[in-house]
């Protein structure tokens, strides 16, 4: 008798924690808070490859303006959609691995932008640029409003 119950808390037990393994694992995926225009498509395509690569993503249809003023990138780097990751703001169509990188290394910054919208960035490298890509940087953004590049496309 005492074996039978012991087998069946062992099995509630595996049911529970099946039941939680999906959640658990979401939680673990990074987090990303976008704000975008609702008919840019370019922004849908870069949410995609956030999502495609690990990534949580909740998407906000307004207040780009707003969200990049108030994480502190500088308008001179402004592009179509502004994100959180991490307690790092991430402008325009910033590589999947480069967001990865900056929660890797965790470095004192505001955080990364691509500047515009570069062909060839994440989000811009739809069928209808037919395989173009311009060169690109991606910009480390400094407390102080400066930036460095932090990682360079060139074709």
């Amino acid at each position: 008798m005492m074996q039978r119950r012991f087998l069946l808390q062992a099995l509630a037990s595996l049911a529970g924690s099946a039941t939680l393994a999906p959640g658990l694992m979401a939680q673990t995926r990074p987090q990303v808070e976008v704000w975008k225009d609702p008919d840019c498509g370019c922004c849908k395509d870069w949410v995609s490859h956030l999502e495609a690569s690990g990534f949580q993503v909740r998407v906000h249809d307004s207040g780009n303006a707003q969200a990049r003023a108030r994480l502190g990138v500088p308008d001179k780097l402004g592009s179509c959609h502004t994100a959180q990751v991490g307690g790092y703001a991430l402008e325009g169509h910033v590589p999947a691995r480069d967001i990865q990188r900056l929660l890797k290394e965790r470095p004192k910054a505001v955080g990364l932008a691509v500047p515009g919208m570069p062909v060839g960035s994440p989000g811009m490298d739809g069928p209808i640029y037919n395989g173009r890509k311009d060169p690109y940087d991606v910009l480390l953004i400094q407390a102080d409003g400066s930036s460095r590049v932090y990682q360079s496309y060139r074709a």
